[in-house]
């Protein structure tokens, strides 16, 4: 029997937008996820995300009847930690993909920025709010991602599952809308929790590897003092963006494989 990955996506990106980094995995592991988190309405967006936690730990809960791996990105990765830290028995062990912990001074300016609005301008929040959220067939949404340099330096392969998961047909003329509601997006990155790092101060309860893109505007904004620490041997460059998944899928998955070998043998 394969061992089990419970997957957690990036805020914005429904889990089959990584159907090419599942591929690469599936041989060894069975992957499993929750397609886009925040859009059960039992479990809503608050700040610090204890709903969101809560849905990730529920779906585990209802699955599995052993511990599993926990990989997530961005959003995912904090969410797959924070479940850990709350059920520990539950996992194995966790993948950070760019999901630095913000501890120290950092989570106290992240706290005065969220209660004075001004983390909106410091995040990806703001473009949120005005997001487009339909295009009238998928040639024209391939071309409009396409031609922006972000996602122009996706792999094509996941950029066509985005396509396909992230803004599905919704009519018989063809329009595709996204499926990753902007206001639940945006929610989201008002709410960033800020107390996680107090909360590893003695460490994590279960082992974590972490991933960092070499090019991450979050990992410079973040630092990487906290993560390091709870990560120790068991961190790697990846060389990207914060959405390096998405730019080098088959290469993180090799880097996934690594990482969780190195848990399962105590490395």
């Amino acid at each position: 029997m394969k061992n089990v990955i419970h997957f957690s996506h990036a805020n914005g990106f429904p889990a089959s937008t990584y159907r090419t980094f599942f591929a690469e995995l599936g041989d060894t592991y069975e992957l499993r996820h929750i397609e886009r988190i925040g859009h059960d309405a039992r479990f809503p967006v608050t700040r610090d995300w204890p709903h969101l936690v809560e849905q990730l730990i529920d779906d585990i809960g209802r699955r599995y009847e052993e511990p599993v791996w926990l990989v997530g990105h961005s959003l995912g990765g904090y969410l797959s930690l924070m479940a850990a830290l709350r059920k520990p028995q539950w996992v194995r062990g966790v993948v950070m993909l760019d999901s630095p912990v913000i501890a120290g001074w950092r989570s106290s300016l992240l706290r005065m920025t969220q209660w004075t609005g001004l983390d909106e301008r410091l995040s990806p929040a703001a473009a949120t709010r005005k997001r487009r959220t339909s295009w009238s067939s998928r040639d024209e949404a391939w071309r409009h991602f396409h031609s922006k340099p972000a996602f122009a330096r996706w792999d094509e392969r996941v950029l066509s599952d985005y396509i396909d998961f992230g803004m599905p047909q919704t009519s018989p003329d063809g329009t595709r809308t996204l499926a990753f509601d902007r206001q639940i997006e945006y929610q989201i990155y008002r709410t960033l929790p800020h107390t996680l790092g107090a909360r590893l101060v003695h460490g994590a309860p279960v082992p974590v590897s972490f991933i960092a893109g070499t090019r991450s505007r979050e990992v410079r904004q973040v630092g990487l003092d906290a993560t390091r620490r709870i990560a120790g041997e068991r961190f790697e460059w990846m060389e990207g963006s914060h959405l390096y998944p998405m730019e080098r899928p088959i290469d993180t998955a090799r880097a996934v494989q690594r990482l969780l070998y190195a848990m399962e043998n105590g490395a």
